[in-house]
């Protein structure tokens, strides 16, 4: 079938080039999608169609940002986390565009493609068959000591600025004809801009440390003799898998460009294989609902429950840290409202939102800055800013098809979040916001009222852990919210109360707004330093769930999942699901 070459739409507007070849034999249900190496483009993948030879699979490749025929300056993206939502937008467009499930699709993809590729899967959870990853670029060698860490001082003085590829053809392939078309493509981006290359090495150790996240069926090959990416990341990601099918191919003599090598026909042979099994064999989805009881974050969560011996390296260490805190709880608002209600509790949310440091002197208001700059925060800060894209993109689907917007939010602290995304051109029929805890309830109201709001937005004290409270609601809610509320509570059960009664109350065709936080880098400080708001735990141990784990809740309920943004640390997510 003839090659077409064709564009798709981001969530951020922009229209990405790829290819398209039909599958020969006239099918339609099933798809591979390549992902090229760093410095590439589509037309340099798509040979993979040629030598794989599946004539029942329709094949697609992409150019990403700033490569290709993509637009973006040359080597560059905004970060790396656009470029993986970018993935996301793309497998999408697959989806709606040609009908092709994701249970029916295998991706290919190779170097920092594969890097893209093992984000999305870690971060989105998609339910694709299969995935191969040739040669990820985990950890790129630079070969000059320090260098990472001058990238790093270098892009604070400079900002962001282009590092020229020391990579020559010949370190990629012994493949001559391959050496020579990449010294003469015009294509070739030469130069790669140091955000993305820094965000590569973030990204990649992000995702080797919780790879155990990971559960998709994956084939993993590894070029023996690679001069361009270390190898220990790469065998750290396999041994961490998640995933119950999985395989490793150390492929020896083999340059970087494993899918270009000379002998590469010794890697088509195992990725047919493996492809073929997972495809003449029916998906084997892992559930995850019970991992409240036993696996990888219930471990976690109960070491981080286990006090320290007091005289202990650590223990010490982390006295003094809570120390510090209290002390800073004299100067830093923050602090003070952390340690009176809970740096879990909506007042601190909402302290956090509002992003304005505030201190009984100058060293207070310092202290303050610093403490709202935590890597935390700021993940919080844009979770607030996702959950209104969520709702301007479930209200504007509910207007669509002839639907009222009747909002209902189950755990609002003090409900900033909902009332700063609301609009006066787009302001929803109806707004119920709830809470447990009589002081956001009051504050909230208080919120309502300076904004004239109260015609539209109601604020109750209602628990949102029992199922009864959802019943016979009028108006019936077609939008359901719920945000920071799942992730302070371990146990499934108790945040499948909360999620039935929002599968009892929206019907079929309504919206469900739902956050998850797969990964945290503070855990341990949280667990050891803060405390909670809950009644009798003062100590604020996090379990955290996987983005497939929550997804399955979710599904459990009824809905499913149609969209998802994520923050650029991979901290938080905002999902959107419809009633079945």
């Amino acid at each position: 079938m003839q090659e077409q070459q064709k564009h798709f739409a981001t969530q951020d507007g922009t229209e990405l080039f790829y290819r398209y070849r039909p599958a020969a034999d006239g099918s339609s249900d099933k798809a591979i999608v390549l992902f090229h190496r760093g410095h590439e483009h589509s037309g340099r993948m798509m040979f993979v169609a040629d030598e794989l030879g599946f004539d029942d699979f329709a094949y697609f490749a992409w150019d990403a940002r700033g490569h290709g025929h993509s637009p973006g300056e040359r080597g560059d993206s905004p970060s790396i986390g656009t470029s993986v939502a970018d993935v996301d937008d793309f497998i999408r467009h697959i989806q709606s565009e040609y009908g092709i499930k994701p249970e029916n699709i295998c991706v290919i993809a190779q170097s920092v493609g594969a890097v893209l590729v093992s984000t999305w899967l870690h971060d989105y959870a998609p339910k694709i068959r299969c995935a191969v990853l040739a040669s990820p670029a985990f950890k790129v060698k630079l070969y000059v000591p320090f260098a990472r860490t001058g990238l790093k001082i270098m892009q604070k003085w400079r900002g962001n600025f282009f590092v020229n590829s020391y990579v020559k053809a010949h370190y990629l392939t012994h493949n001559q004809e391959r050496q020579t078309s990449y010294d003469n493509d015009p294509l070739i981006a030469r130069a790669i801009s140091v955000r993305i290359l820094l965000g590569l090495y973030e990204a990649a150790e992000r995702v080797i440390a919780d790879a155990q996240a990971i559960t998709t069926p994956l084939q993993l090959l590894i070029s023996g003799s690679d001069w361009v990416v270390h190898h220990k990341p790469q065998h750290d990601f396999y041994n961490r898998l998640g995933s119950r099918i999985k395989e490793r191919h150390i492929l020896e003599g083999f340059y970087h460009d494993t899918l270009g090598e000379q002998n590469r026909e010794i890697a088509f042979v195992e990725m047919r294989r493996f492809i073929r099994q997972r495809f003449d064999n029916p998906p084997l989805p892992v559930d995850l609902t019970q991992e409240h009881l036993h696996g990888d974050s219930r471990r976690e969560a109960d070491e981080l429950a286990t006090p320290l011996p007091v005289w202990s390296p650590r223990g010490a260490f982390w006295a003094v840290y809570r120390a510090s805190l209290d002390l800073g709880a004299r100067w830093s608002e923050g602090l003070k409202i952390g340690k009176e209600t809970g740096f879990d509790s909506g007042s601190t949310l909402d302290y956090v939102y509002r992003n304005q440091p505030q201190g009984s002197n100058a060293f207070g208001v310092a202290v303050d800055k610093h403490y709202l700059n935590a890597i935390g925060w700021r993940g919080i800060r844009q979770r607030k800013t996702n959950i209104g894209k969520a709702i301007q993109t479930a209200s504007a689907k509910l207007r669509e098809a002839g639907k009222p917007v009747h909002v209902l939010d189950i755990a609002s602290g003090h409900g900033r979040y909902v009332l700063d995304a609301l609009t006066a051109d787009t302001l929803p029929d109806s707004v119920r916001l709830r809470d447990y805890s009589p002081i956001n309830v009051e504050a909230g109201r208080k919120l309502i009222a300076e904004r004239g709001l109260q015609d539209t937005v109601t604020f109750d004290e209602v628990n949102a852990y029992d199922r009864a409270n959802y019943q016979d609601l009028q108006p019936r809610p077609t939008l359901g919210i719920v945000s920071g509320l799942h992730e302070l509570f371990a146990d499934n059960d108790l945040i499948l109360n909360s999620l039935y009664g929002f599968g009892d109350a929206i019907e079929t065709g309504g919206y469900l707004i739902y956050t998850g936080q797969p990964w945290h880098p503070q855990l341990e400080m949280i667990a050891r330093a803060l405390t909670s708001h809950k009644a009798g735990s003062p100590n604020w141990v996090m379990r955290r769930r996987s983005q497939q784990e929550m997804d399955q809740l979710v599904e459990k309920a009824g809905f499913e999942k149609i969209h998802q943004w994520i923050d650029e640390d991979g901290i938080f997510t905002v999902s959107l699901a419809v009633k079945k």
